[in-house]
């Protein structure tokens, strides 16, 4: 065979295509080049200005030849790679590497000119590195022209340590291509700017069209565009309706082209199966961003889902982002924009929180429900079946919103765990994140979502919440408790607690509440049901100076025929100067009562300092507990754990690798291989005999030089707390033989037992540290006590790789039966230290190598001091596209979508 004919033959692997978003917000697709783009190559060429086409060949060369067209479509995608940009069709880009030595590649680019800019190269050059390092390439080379300094930015602005050089006038450039910290924190500070400005397209357009709009009034486009005008809209509404002149007074078009100015976002609220040429018409207008209202989509079944993954792929291959379908709508409370682009006929106040609804059922409830609570929003997006827009693009545009202090989510599903938990932990330092997540306990998503299911426990969840800094909650009212305290009150500095009020019972249940929910009631002042507002003043003051105490809560409950307006007026100017939170239980009320609210500069009716009252002392409590979490999370160090002077990762990745050229189907590791791959990351695995036979075990013991144990490890028998399945402390021959005996008579079908011979360890608390690669969750780490009582309470305690410093020690000391640990009844005190090294080894493995599937150290006995690991499972698998999205941006897929040519 040719290599011409090995290069048509060849196919590059799936995951190297994805939709990709632009600097400006805009989408494209980005995947290897055929043989059959020849067409497509010579028609973006043409399209390229001479000045371009110099840079890149460094010579005047106005068109390809055949040959020229050949050689460049027609790759082997091993040595040499080429990756193509399209937009609504059109090669729009070209990057491509070819090998010159074993590890060392030459890598160049050429974009059209009217896309130069829109940071292209730089998304080339992540997914081209990304190939090279699956195809063993190790550093990329390129010449370019020292005028170019748009190509010379994009190499070194990329994280990258480039090292450069000149050759009779052409500026010679090298790199490695490892994904460094720097590199990868580099190209999440780009994702981070795409996807913000694409939700800024949404929130701010300067024009809308409502394309669906009737004349009756019991439409959804009529209502849309009411709900626009009755918003007072700030910018330019259109309506698109091939049947009617008119509508609402309004000059009405026959499509979106006819309208005569720019259209910056399309509201769509035509049949489902219409929805399709409706994009074509947007995206043949200019429009950027579509919210498509209508159902009929995957929310109805397999042929909705169909609908689903079409709309999805055509919108992004001609460049428009897409918020639904199903979707209640957008809003921005901005004065300056006004925009009301949702069926909800309640436009909510100006607030400084942000919410993102996957519910268009939930959405109207929620909306009423923050109104009455006087709580205000700052924008609000309900994303429907979240097919493109997802609670991850808006918490990127969030993140830099000065109008948002508190986000706010309902999620029904999380379509990317490992993208969410990346970017609310960067969010979460910034500004709080409340979120309410249904199906928490089922892993359930209503049928509108086509997301994987996650292989993780819902545990494992759980505390990629707590590690984001995400306050959850369990219901929505909850949700609005806490918001209601973080949009109005500052963060306390501590769990202490001073509880004042006038009513002697509901001060006690609040001190109940407190102390069951983890905060520390040192000061409680009953002032008696007579109580007035010079009471309240003093009693407040002085709480709020108690150096000891930091939140106060306030109880009132006001004599017959006192309306409470003097103690109102205390509350909230103590409230208003108070750098310590107050919250409150005030006439029984729900939200910030208008006797409390202080008035905000910025136009919303309950600003800083505003004083949030609960119905329930529990209720109020339990949301001041919320939020002292959040604030002793924001003051843990986020600084990441490391042990490297035990680690040597490159001799972990060689044997993996070589294990995985001679076994491509994966393997279950020997005790050899466990040894050398835990060896790599300073972890000592036991010497373990399997033996057959009493000869074997007596052998065994002869080589380990006795004071050995002999036991079964088969699994039928390891969580069989009733069985004596272990034989300790065995010396010589004759114990080893009486040993046999005993255990082989115990055990039903001791053949199948799984005999072992092992070293006597010192006596020790068993522990177990475990590890998993969840195909959509990525790495996951457990720990436990062992034994059978664990796994049947449940009782172990979880964490997402890459772990913060003290993430193993709250690991550690989190689980139910940690007291064990630490000396309970008299017991000895472990060395925790080494448990703690253990576990932060472990992540890191299965951080390091995703092709690590499943990591058991099952049984580790911990003692006074050290501990010593006497067995392991591991599974090595290959997984190409294992964690991508790490790597380079790519715009999520759901399962079974097929991405666009």
């Amino acid at each position: 065979m040719t290599s011409t004919d090995a290069a048509t033959s060849a196919r590059p692997p799936r995951h190297w295509e994805a939709d990709v978003l632009l600097r400006d917000g805009g989408t494209a697709h980005i995947r290897p080049i055929r043989p059959e783009d020849a067409e497509l190559l010579v028609e973006f060429y043409s399209r390229v200005s001479d000045v371009s086409k110099y840079y890149r060949f460094f010579s005047p060369m106005p068109n390809l030849s055949e040959r020229d067209v050949a050689r460049f479509t027609q790759v082997d995608y091993v040595k040499r790679v080429a990756m193509i940009m399209l937009i609504a069709g059109e090669m729009i880009a070209v990057g491509r590497y070819d090998s010159i030595e074993p590890g060392r590649a030459e890598v160049a680019f050429l974009v059209e000119d009217k896309h130069q800019g829109r940071g292209i190269g730089q998304l080339l050059l992540e997914h081209l590195a990304q190939a090279g390092r699956e195809r063993g390439v190790e550093r990329f080379v390129a010449e370019v022209l020292p005028d170019n300094q748009a190509m010379i930015h994009t190499f070194k602005d990329a994280g990258y340590q480039v090292k450069s050089a000149y050759d009779e006038g052409v500026m010679e450039l090298e790199f490695r291509i490892d994904p460094t910290d720097t590199a990868i924190g580099v190209m999440e500070q780009r994702e981070h700017r795409a996807e913000s400005a694409s939700i800024e397209r949404f929130f701010q357009p300067r024009s809308v069209a409502v394309i669906g709009a009737s004349r009756r009034q019991d439409t959804i486009g009529r209502a849309l565009v009411r709900n626009l005008v009755t918003g007072d809209f700030t910018g330019r509404v259109y309506v698109v309706n091939p049947s009617a002149d008119a509508v609402s007074g309004m000059p009405a078009y026959k499509s979106v082209g006819d309208i005569p100015d720019d259209v910056d976002v399309a509201i769509v609220a035509v049949p489902a199966d219409a929805v399709q040429d409706v994009v074509l018409d947007c995206a043949a207008k200019g429009v950027h961003g579509l919210v498509v209202i209508s159902s009929g989509f995957a929310e109805t079944g397999e042929e909705g889902r169909v609908r689903q993954r079409k709309l999805v792929g055509l919108s992004r291959s001609y460049g428009l982002r897409l918020i639904g379908p199903n979707a209640l709508g957008v809003i921005n409370t901005d004065p300056e924009v006004s925009l009301n682009a949702s069926l909800s006929t309640l436009m909510p106040p100006r607030g400084r929180a942000g919410f993102f609804c996957q519910s268009g059922a939930l959405g109207s409830a929620i909306l009423e429900k923050v109104n009455n609570r006087g709580l205000g929003l700052s924008t609000f997006v309900s994303a429907g079946n979240r097919a493109d827009v997802s609670g991850n693009d808006l918490l990127q545009y969030w993140l830099d919103d000065d109008a948002t202090e508190v986000v706010l989510l309902y999620l029904e599903s999380i379509g990317n765990p490992r993208k969410f938990s990346r970017i609310t932990r960067r969010v979460s330092r910034k500004k709080p994140i409340i979120a309410v997540r249904s199906g928490r306990s089922t892993q359930g998503v209503p049928m509108g979502h086509a997301v994987r299911k996650i292989a993780a426990p819902s545990q494992a969840v759980d505390a990629m919440f707590r590690q984001s800094g995400v306050i959850q909650v369990d219901t929505l009212e909850e949700m609005f408790d806490v918001a209601q305290l973080l949009a109005h009150q500052p963060l306390p500095r501590g769990r202490r607690v001073a509880v004042v009020g006038n009513s002697d019972a509901l001060g006690l249940l609040a001190a109940d509440a407190a102390t069951s929910v983890g905060l520390v009631v040192n000061k409680q002042v009953a002032l008696g049901a007579e109580a007035g507002a010079e009471d309240f003043e003093d009693a407040l003051d002085a709480a709020i100076d108690d150096p000891e105490v930091d939140a106060v809560a306030a109880i009132y409950i006001p004599p017959l025929n006192v309306s409470g307006e003097d103690v109102a007026n205390v509350l909230a100017a103590v409230g208003e100067q108070s750098d310590k939170p107050i919250v409150s239980t005030f006439l029984g009320a729900e939200g910030v009562p208008e006797l409390l609210r202080v008035p905000d500069v910025a136009g919303s009716s309950a600003g800083r300092g505003s004083v949030p009252s609960y119905p329930a002392v529990e209720a109020a409590v339990r949301a001041l507990a919320r939020v002292v979490e959040y604030a002793m999370w924001l003051r843990t160090p986020d600084k990441a754990s490391a042990d490297d002077e035990l680690v040597d990762r490159q001799a972990a990745r060689r044997l993996v690798n070589e294990l995985l050229m001679k076994n491509p189907d994966g393997l279950d590791l020997g005790l050899a291989e466990q040894q050398q791959l835990l060896g790599a990351y300073g972890i000592t695995l036991w010497e373990t005999l399997t033996v057959q036979n009493l000869d074997e075990a007596l052998r065994a013991g002869e080589d380990l030089g006795w004071d050995v144990v002999l036991k079964a490890t088969a699994d039928h028998l390891r969580h069989r707390p009733d069985l004596a399945h272990v034989w300790r402390n065995i010396d010589n021959r004759e114990e080893m033989a009486d040993a046999w005996a005993t255990l082989s008579e115990l055990i039903t079908e001791p053949e199948t037992a799984g005999f072992v011979v092992q070293k006597n360890a010192a006596p020790g608390v068993p522990v177990g540290i475990s590890s998993m690669e969840d195909p959509l969750f990525g790495p996951v780490l457990s720990f436990g006590i062992g034994g059978p009582l664990t796994e049947l309470l449940g009782d172990r305690s979880y964490r997402i790789p890459p772990l913060a410093e003290h993430d193993a020690q709250d690991m550690v000391r989190e689980i139910k039966a940690s007291p064990i640990l630490f000396g309970y009844r008299g017991s000895e005190i472990v060395d925790v230290t080494e448990i703690e090294g253990l576990v932060r080894r472990v992540a890191q493995i299965q951080h390091d190598l995703p092709e690590v599937r499943a990591l058991d150290l099952p049984l580790i006995l911990a003692g006074a001091h050290g501990a010593s690991v006497l067995g392991a499972a591991i599974r090595i698998e290959p997984v190409l596209d294992a964690r991508s999205d790490w790597f380079v941006r790519r715009l999520s897929t759901p399962p079974g979508d097929t991405l666009p040519d």
